[in-house]
């Protein structure tokens, strides 16, 4: 844990809550690369004679590029994602359905089992984050950790207890707790479509910024996604509603200076929903 004189910049190197809470943070600021695979002080870089380039590694074997450059089929699997989705005429169906697809790796980089969904099966409110943590690949259902816990107080302050469903963009823990990459989430696309389209949600709120952006498909960070209205689509072009992106609660765990702004998207969200129907309609 960070010290009290410890600037949220200069975490302290021996604490791994500290660095993994700095990268959270980065991450949800939308910053997704770095220059350099560890940090360089450029003063002291400058004090240090110039030296010649150090020759180049040697290629790997052949093999190894095949391996490193092979990967999962996602057309294929996208493709069987839909079929097996389309084929769900239920909730029930659909979790199974996605319990017994194989075309995420996900599957198969240690997840105990498929986290599906939890809530009202006819909600208005559909929350889609981005995937299970620890707690939810042992309890298989989403949000149900100390994140969770601070989801559902929040829902339950801005009145939305019981009118929510709450599912992620992919079904099984990625490694580490890391952020799910954008093909798989493509994967996992089709069966939460299904789910928008058996729920029929009228608002949907995303959850973090993998979740925005990969349903918005938008390049921005979450702070200047967050609070906004933007239209979603599926993919075939035969669903649209508005979605708003807000801050995911596991980064409040870490910024709790951030809830503020999170608790005034909720406002907002609910502002709408309840908003009455002809005054939706102007």
């Amino acid at each position: 844990m960070r010290g009290q004189g410890q600037s949220p910049i200069d975490p302290d190197p021996s604490d791994p809550r500290a660095l993994e809470s700095l990268l959270s943070f980065w991450a949800e600021a939308g910053v997704d690369g770095a220059f350099e695979d560890a940090p360089v002080d450029r003063l002291v870089e400058r004090a240090r004679p110039v030296r010649a380039p150090a020759a180049a590694p040697a290629p790997a074997p052949a093999k190894a590029q095949a391996v490193a450059a092979a990967g999962p089929d996602v057309s294929a699997a996208v493709a069987e994602a839909r079929r097996l989705a389309s084929a769900a005429s239920s909730l029930d169906e659909l979790k199974a359905a996605i319990a017994g697809f194989d075309g995420c790796p996900l599957k198969f980089e240690g997840a105990r089992q498929a986290v599906f969904a939890r809530g009202e099966p006819d909600a208005p409110v559909m929350v889609i984050g981005e995937g299970p943590g620890g707690d939810e690949d042992i309890q298989g259902a989403p949000f149900v950790g100390r994140a969770g816990k601070l989801l559902d107080k929040m829902l339950a302050a801005a009145g939305l207890a019981g009118r929510v469903f709450i599912t992620n963009t992919v079904y099984w823990r990625p490694p580490g707790n890391r952020t799910p990459t954008p093909p798989e989430q493509l994967v996992c696309l089709p069966f939460l479509e299904r789910a928008i389209t058996l729920v029929q949600p009228r608002l949907l709120l995303l959850a973090g910024g993998a979740s925005a952006k990969s349903l918005l498909q938008r390049p921005e960070g979450i702070f200047t996604l967050r609070g906004r209205w933007f239209d979603w689509r599926s993919s075939d072009g035969e669903t649209e509603l508005p979605a708003m992106p807000t801050l995911h609660p596991a980064f409040l765990l870490r910024q709790p200076g951030a809830k503020k702004k999170a608790w005034a998207d909720l406002l907002t969200f609910v502002e709408r929903l309840d908003r009455p129907a002809r005054e939706a309609t102007d």
